[in-house]
């Protein structure tokens, strides 16, 4: 075969190819464009084509529902996380909101029933691992700011259960130590006194004031108000209750500052704000930080004991174990 003849077979064969191709359906042809900035503005024009067709059904559905009224069919629910989780059995409450009686006996004889009672008030020391990193130091001098009467000290190579036992001497109700790892906190324990429990959480997503560019002087010295959402089960209402007993049962409502405890698909997000209400339908919100997140590990009857203690619940592979 001539020079010229395969050159006209090999024409022919790339008009074939491109015709091919022109064929094909966009989606499927992006990936073999080999130009990367040809490439990345087809999936521009790809992903706003099919946003318009999106919004184009919205609109229909929206225009039908419109048109027959009470008999439009039922809106459609976006499949997530949380609503297709499993329900769990011991979700307080239920779908009518009313607390169980044997839920509620139980609440009345835990280990923060006096603290609800306000037959005391909450005395809590913060504390960290030896030789802490300086953001973890900033962190727990501003913890020491929120939560109201409570400590900052240094740990000087002392073993939990000395700490725990020089605590419940002085007269701390609870006990909250920071870890770290690689210069950052990963750990938080919280353990009431005298009797328990103990709680272990993962602490992730940390963020001091000066990483969200706000001014640690602004936390005022009033008792916040304490906010806790979406705790649902018998573990997670036993969190909560550990959680709020670390602050003042009786805030101060002059300071307008609001400490939130959210919990999510098992993760609990903290938020700090300082609200200004501007009339009955407006509230304005200004973080003041810092802002972490936690995650429930194990939660021990006692006081800390990593050897013998009781655990009433430890973290496995199955998920949703506070909310769902």
């Amino acid at each position: 075969m001539s020079s010229l003849e395969k050159g006209e077979s090999s024409g022919e064969m790339n008009k074939k190819k491109r015709k091919l191709e022109e064929e094909e359906p966009v989606d499927k042809n992006i990936s073999r464009i080999k130009n990367k900035i040809k490439r990345n503005a087809e999936w521009v024009k790809l992903r706003r084509e099919k946003k318009k067709e999106k919004r184009q059904r919205q609109d229909e559905r929206r225009k039908e529902r419109e048109a027959l009224g009470d008999e439009a069919p039922p809106k459609l629910e976006p499949k997530t996380i949380d609503s297709m989780r499993e329900k769990d059995e011991t979700t307080v409450g239920g779908e009518t909101g009313e607390v169980d009686e044997e839920v509620q006996v139980d609440m009345n004889l835990d280990e923060f029933s006096n603290y609800f009672e306000r037959s005391y008030e909450p005395k809590v020391l913060i504390t960290s691992c030896d030789n802490p990193h300086p953001k973890t130091i900033r962190f727990i001098k501003e913890l020491s700011r929120i939560i109201p009467n409570s400590e900052a000290k240094w740990r000087k190579r002392s073993s939990v259960k000395k700490m725990v036992k020089d605590c419940i001497e002085k007269e701390f109700t609870d006990i909250v130590i920071i870890n770290e790892d690689n210069r950052t906190p990963n750990g938080m324990v919280v353990s009431h006194l005298p009797e328990g429990p103990t709680a272990h959480f993962k602490l992730s997503n940390v963020k001091v004031t000066n990483d969200l560019r706000k001014d640690f002087r602004k936390i005022t010295e009033h008792r916040p108000e304490v906010i806790l959402n979406n705790f649902t089960t018998r573990l997670g209402q036993g969190v909560a209750r550990m959680l709020a007993s670390l602050f003042h049962y009786d805030p101060q409502f002059e300071g307008k500052r609001a400490v939130t405890f959210h919990n999510q698909r098992d993760y609990i997000f903290f938020r700090h704000h300082k609200y200004n209400i501007k009339s009955t339908d407006k509230v304005r919100l200004h973080e003041l930080g810092p802002r972490f997140t936690l995650k429930l590990r194990s939660m021990q009857q006692g006081t800390f004991d990593s050897k013998q203690g009781d655990y009433e619940w430890i973290i496995s592979d199955k998920r949703h174990g506070m909310e769902t």
